[in-house]
């Protein structure tokens, strides 16, 4: 099993770093081309996501992405520190909520394999993807 990890400042212009790093790491792993558009557009959710929470609770840690390659699938976990998140009660002001799940549903409607879990050290969201057999070399 090979992990790569990233672990950025809560600054926008990092998520597309973020998004271009699954990519070539999906590819690598074997996920189907045809969803790497889907890959894309769900770590940059989830990196916007986490990226919007880290600023909107005055959070200075990083935003982090692990990128796990498994025998037969690809999974992609990103992380925020925010205690109590992802959820309603992640937003210590009370504003975000509907963005906040906008953002989870559309994750959701991206990936058919999602887990978010939340907890006093922060949240996760844990995406995966079924990887094709690496070809037999002859």
């Amino acid at each position: 099993m090979a992990t790569v990890e990233l672990r950025f400042s809560a600054l926008p212009e990092h998520v597309r770093t973020a998004r271009l790093v699954a990519a070539a790491v999906a590819r690598r792993a074997g996920v189907d081309e045809a969803v790497l558009d889907e890959v894309r557009l769900a770590v940059g959710e989830a990196c916007s996501r986490a990226v919007g929470l880290h600023v909107s609770n005055d959070i200075a840690a990083p935003v982090w992405v692990l990128l796990i390659e498994d025998e037969k699938k690809f999974s992609i976990e990103v992380g925020d520190e925010v205690p109590g998140g992802p959820g309603p009660g992640a937003h210590a002001d009370g504003e975000g909520e509907g963005e906040d799940e906008m953002g989870l549903a559309v994750i959701s409607g991206l990936v058919d394999d999602v887990e978010v879990t939340s907890g006093e050290r922060g949240g996760v969201i844990r995406m995966t993807w079924p990887t094709a057999p690496a070809p037999a070399l002859s």
